[in-house]
């Protein structure tokens, strides 16, 4: 016995299903298109028992590699050796030297060219221990907190106050000598700055791989100094005075090449992507230094 392929029509007189008197009201619900034993065609089974399809995963892994750039915007990088990612972090921090630089020659030419900033200075020797009390703190800070080192625009803010800083110290000790020293420092503290990094730039020797080393030199240069200026304090010697300079300058440009090879990474120990003011205020702070001791070489006193 075949099925019929589709429902009888309300308006046949089935036994089974007789039509109220007068007809369906309107919205009363229809009775099932299927009476009389029918079953329901094909065996299927009424719909509305599967659960909802489940989401796609991302195709990105989440958290994977070092983060560049910090933020909502970061971009997840797998390696520190993908080469874009490198030059964008390199960029980026000799771009902020490049600024930290220009301000901080700024300074210093105002503190030795201008007489009555000059003036002022050499009378209030205050305005030297401010600064370096402010350089400190703020050295402190974004060298060992993460957290405000990493954060924009907390860091940003603190390296900007450390580079003033710095550069009000720098231009109190520059207004200390002859103009024609400063500016003899300024070129030399330039040309060696340019062939230390050309230098980390071409060379295979791996400076980061002598950590240990580059800590000891360290302590030496600090206790150095200590005993210098201990000395210093009750007699002025003149080549004792020089041979601290030169320990000095000699000692901060092998950090200088240190920090440098930090940077450009492919090295034993690299600076992680995320790390570009640390890795700028690094190599500012050497460069600094540098020209600091030279102008102790090369200056006269007035």
């Amino acid at each position: 016995m075949s099925h019929p392929t589709a429902p009888p029509g309300y308006d046949d007189r089935n036994p089974l299903y007789p039509p109220p008197p007068g007809g369906y009201p309107r919205g009363y619900p229809q009775p099932p298109p299927y009476g009389g034993g029918f079953p329901q065609p094909g065996g299927y089974s009424q719909p509305g028992g599967y659960g909802q399809p489940v989401p796609p995963m991302p195709t990105v892994p989440m958290g994977f590699g070092d983060t560049y750039g910090g933020g909502d915007g970061a971009i997840h990088v797998a390696d520190w050796d993908d080469k874009k990612v490198r030059h964008i972090f390199i960029r980026k921090v000799y771009s902020i030297i490049s600024v930290q630089l220009l301000l901080t020659v700024g300074i210093i030419a105002v503190f030795s060219f201008v007489e009555p900033v000059s003036s002022f200075v050499r009378r209030n020797v205050a305005v030297y221990y401010v600064s370096y009390a402010v350089f400190f703190v703020t050295y402190l800070v974004l060298v060992c907190c993460e957290g405000p080192r990493r954060r924009f625009p907390w860091n940003l803010i603190l390296l900007t106050v450390f580079t003033l800083a710095m550069g009000f110290m720098t231009g109190t000790i520059a207004s200390m000598y002859n103009t024609k020293a400063v500016l003899l420092a300024m070129l030399i503290t330039a040309i060696v700055a340019i062939i230390v990094t050309i230098f980390c730039f071409q060379t295979k020797v791996d400076f980061t791989s002598c950590a240990g080393l580059f800590c000891v030199l360290g302590i030496v240069v600090m206790v150095t100094g200590i005993i210098t200026a201990i000395v210093l304090a009750f007699k002025y010697i003149y080549w004792l005075h020089m041979l601290y300079a030169a320990i000095g300058a000699i000692a901060f440009t092998l950090f200088l090449a240190y920090d440098t090879q930090l940077v450009l990474g492919n090295r034993k120990h690299t600076i992680s992507p995320e790390e570009y003011v640390y890795g700028a205020l690094k190599i500012y702070t050497d460069i600094v230094y540098i020209f600091t001791f030279l102008l102790q070489i090369v200056g006269s006193r007035d």
